[in-house]
């Protein structure tokens, strides 16, 4: 069976993709930082019939992210790694001209440095398996929008890691994937006060999912694109 390592998956769009990928077959390692709901979220996973093995700890941990590599190998490998861990960097998000530089600090070192230690730890099992790795990305990577620069910037970043990535590891595909906007605990920490009707990261991973199956060059793609047939 396949194997992926996703970060974050205890809950909004990282469940969504254990559970759409266990319901294929896959094997899962599954990292998160609060034991207690990863737990839970791994017992919902594995009635697909799956291995599913739940490492609690914070990525930005070198020791809790060769743990997670070293999970996927006793499972067989590395197919699939999806770094979708992140944090805001201020919770609710607020003006550049107030951002603690500690939180833009925590933003960086989960979202682009945690993400890059990941792969290069994982990355002898995902050359072995000709696999992938999709980092998650957001349209404040690419657009101005208040009070998301710092969380902005750290995916910009990732986006641009990941297409360094592509180009230097031909045998892979890496996919920076926006997701678009959808109902999640991240984003009700980001902007409390907006509460207007968003799509369950559910109907979204449908888009991550064609990813795998249809393999395009690596790349930047969006999600409601790929949802409507598009790229």
């Amino acid at each position: 069976m396949p194997v992926a390592i996703i970060t974050g998956a205890s809950k909004g769009l990282g469940r969504a993709l254990a559970e759409a990928l266990a319901a294929r077959g896959w094997d899962l390692v599954l990292d998160a930082r609060t034991a207690e709901v990863l737990k839970e979220t791994a017992a919902a996973v594995a009635v697909h019939g799956t291995r599913v093995e739940a490492r609690a700890g914070d990525v930005t941990d070198a020791a809790h992210r060769a743990e997670l590599v070293a999970a996927a190998s006793r499972l067989g490998g590395c197919d699939l790694l999806v770094n979708n861990a992140s944090a805001l960097g201020a919770e609710p998000l607020v003006r550049l001209a107030e951002l603690p530089l500690d939180g833009l600090r925590r933003a960086l070192e989960v979202n682009v440095v945690a993400a890059l230690g990941l792969v290069q730890e994982a990355l002898p099992l995902l050359g072995a398996r000709a696999g992938a790795v999709i980092t998650v990305s957001s349209d404040a990577a690419a657009e101005a929008y208040e009070t998301w620069g710092g969380y902005g910037a750290s995916k910009a970043a990732l986006d641009h890691l990941a297409a360094v990535l592509g180009a230097e590891e031909p045998g892979l595909r890496v996919w920076a994937v926006d997701p678009g906007d959808m109902a999640t605990d991240l984003y009700a920490a980001a902007v409390p006060d907006d509460d207007g009707p968003r799509p369950d990261p559910a109907a979204v991973a449908p888009a991550f999912l064609r990813l795998l199956d249809e393999r395009p060059a690596s790349g930047r793609y969006g999600a409601p694109a790929l949802l409507e047939g598009r790229r």
